[in-house]
Order: C-alpha cells, then structure tokens, then sequence
C-alpha cells in the first residue's frame, strides 16, 4: 500500500505543478506581465510549489529529515540528474551570465543552508526569514537585470495569453488539490516505506522524494532536448534549486524550525555543494561554455553514486 500511495504522491505532484503553472502564467498574461517577469518570478515559483507542499507537510508531521532531505535531495537531482541526462541527449549552452550572477549566488544560498544547519544544527524561524528576505531581494536584482538585458523567456507558452478566467480558476483549483493530496500522499507512502525497508525517512527523501518532486523539470528538459530545442536555459534550474533552498526550506521554517536529526544530512550537504561548484570547471573545460555528452555522464554517473551511497 505504501508504494501504491507513493506512485500517486508522485502522478499528483506532476498534475498539480503543470495545472498551476498554466494557472500562474495565464494569470500574468492577464496582468499584463511580460514573459520576462513570468518565467523568472512566478513560473519559478510555481514549479516549486511540489517541494515547498512536500516539506511543509512533512515538518507539520513531524518528519524534518523529510523535508530538508526533500530539497537536498531536488537540488541534487536539478544538477547531476536533469542537466546530465539533458546533456546526454543535447549539448547545452552556457551564457557568460550565468557564471557572474546566477552561479554564484546558487553556490552562496547552498553555503549559506550548510552554515545554518552546521551551526546548531536545525534551521530556526529567524533563519528561515533571512532566507526568504534573501530570495526577495534576489529577485529583485534578477528582474532589474533582465530588463537592462531585454531578454524574453521564450518556453512560455503564447497560447496561454488566451486563457479566459474560468479556466485559469479551474487550473488553480486542479493544481492546489492535487499538490495537496499529492504532498500528503507522498510522504505517508514514503515513511511507510522507509520503515519497511529499514532505512532512514531521510534516505528516502532525499532520493525517492526528491526525484518525485523533480520530475516536471526533467520531463520538461528531456523534451526541450529531444526537440533540439536550444532555447532550454541553464539558469532556470539554478534558479530553482536557489527558489528550493530560499522559498521551500525558508517558508517551511518560519512556519515550523526545521531540525536535523538524521547525522547524514550535512554529509550529504557537501554533494550538494560539490555539485553546485563543479558547473564551474565542467562549463569552461575544454574552454567551451557548453555541457556536452560526457560532461553530461560524468554529472549522471556521479549521481548513480550519490544514490549508491544513500543506501549504504
């Protein structure tokens, strides 16, 4: 029954994040909002809302390794899952910017969640709203940067300009519900099963869960590259895992602190930071900004490991 519950966890979560992103772009279309601010602000947050429901009913049921294994997790796979299979099939672009804004500050709010948890060991309320204060003003930056640059997001889809507001209200109740059930489904299937299989709620968050809640980006990559379509932007996974850490974890916090319990947390903290640091040779090497093929088996083939290691 608990696997049964987990396949639905993760068929709702997929559901619910693509209706409520539909609803969100709509819905700025209707505000006149241009594809710039869409795909940076409320696209972006839209397709966390899968980890931030996930975390937050895990914290609430009192399951803390859940949540902050739920975004370790997400992040990791963000990196080495969806941009090395992406890669795989389709070598991708790196833009010059990437490496002097979103880079860095991706690799700083990741250092900044490792100090948080290292210092005492959980991630208080006032943590949580430094974090999420942090996010605001990076969004800020972003959007005033995109600006001067007159760059347009060009995966939003124009067809959603015509959504009548019926339909944007639909696509927001079919999304809130089935992120609802969805979250809550996930993570009883997944601490079932944890207990089951003797292993940690952590080592099933930060792999079974956390792949769950990174299915719409891998779905959504693979597809791009499939389509040859070079349009797909390293940055807005960065921007993800930085919405992940900042959003997800930050919200959840001030709600409920979140606390470490499980040891292997802040091992695995440091995966999440080598991968996050790693992008840095592999887009320059060999002096090419681009991820090709074997940069993209070697993020992969790491990320077997990452698993491997989780089980042990």
């Amino acid at each position: 029954m608990s696997i049964i519950f987990v396949m639905l966890g993760l068929l709702l979560l997929v559901i619910g994040g693509e209706f409520l992103v539909r609803a969100s772009v709509g819905l700025s279309f209707k505000l006149n909002l241009s594809k710039m601010v869409i795909g940076l602000t409320v696209v972006s947050f839209a397709t966390s809302a899968p980890e931030l429901l996930v975390s937050l009913q895990a914290a609430l049921d009192g399951s803390p390794d859940i949540a902050l294994g739920n975004v370790i997790g997400s992040n990791i796979a963000n990196i080495a899952l969806v941009l090395g299979i992406t890669a795989i099939i389709s070598t991708l672009g790196i833009d010059r910017d990437f490496f002097r804004f979103n880079w860095p500050v991706m690799v700083l709010f990741s250092l900044g969640l490792y100090l948080a948890l290292v210092n005492d060991g959980m991630i208080s309320k006032l943590e949580g709203f430094l974090l999420f204060s942090s996010l605001i003003a990076y969004l800020v930056l972003l959007i005033r940067r995109a600006k001067k640059a007159r760059t347009v997001d060009d995966e939003v889809d124009p067809g959603l300009s015509g959504a009548s507001y019926f339909k944007i209200v639909i696509w927001l109740i079919i999304g809130g519900v089935s992120l609802y059930f969805g979250s809550e489904w996930l993570v009883r299937g997944a601490k079932e099963l944890a207990h089951m299989m003797g292993v940690s709620d952590y080592a099933i968050s930060v792999t079974v869960i956390a792949i769950g809640t990174s299915v719409p980006e891998l779905a959504a990559s693979v597809i791009a590259a499939l389509k040859k379509e070079k349009a797909l932007s390293l940055g807005n996974l960065i921007g993800s895992n930085i919405f992940n850490i900042a959003s997800v974890l930050g919200l959840t916090a001030i709600i409920k602190p979140i606390q470490v319990i499980d040891g292997s947390i802040l091992n695995n903290m440091f995966w999440l930071l080598g991968f996050a640091v790693v992008l840095l040779p592999l887009g320059f090497l060999p002096l090419k900004l681009e991820l090709n093929r074997w940069k993209g088996f070697v993020l992969f083939a790491a990320y077997c490991i990452f698993i491997g290691l989780a089980f042990s």
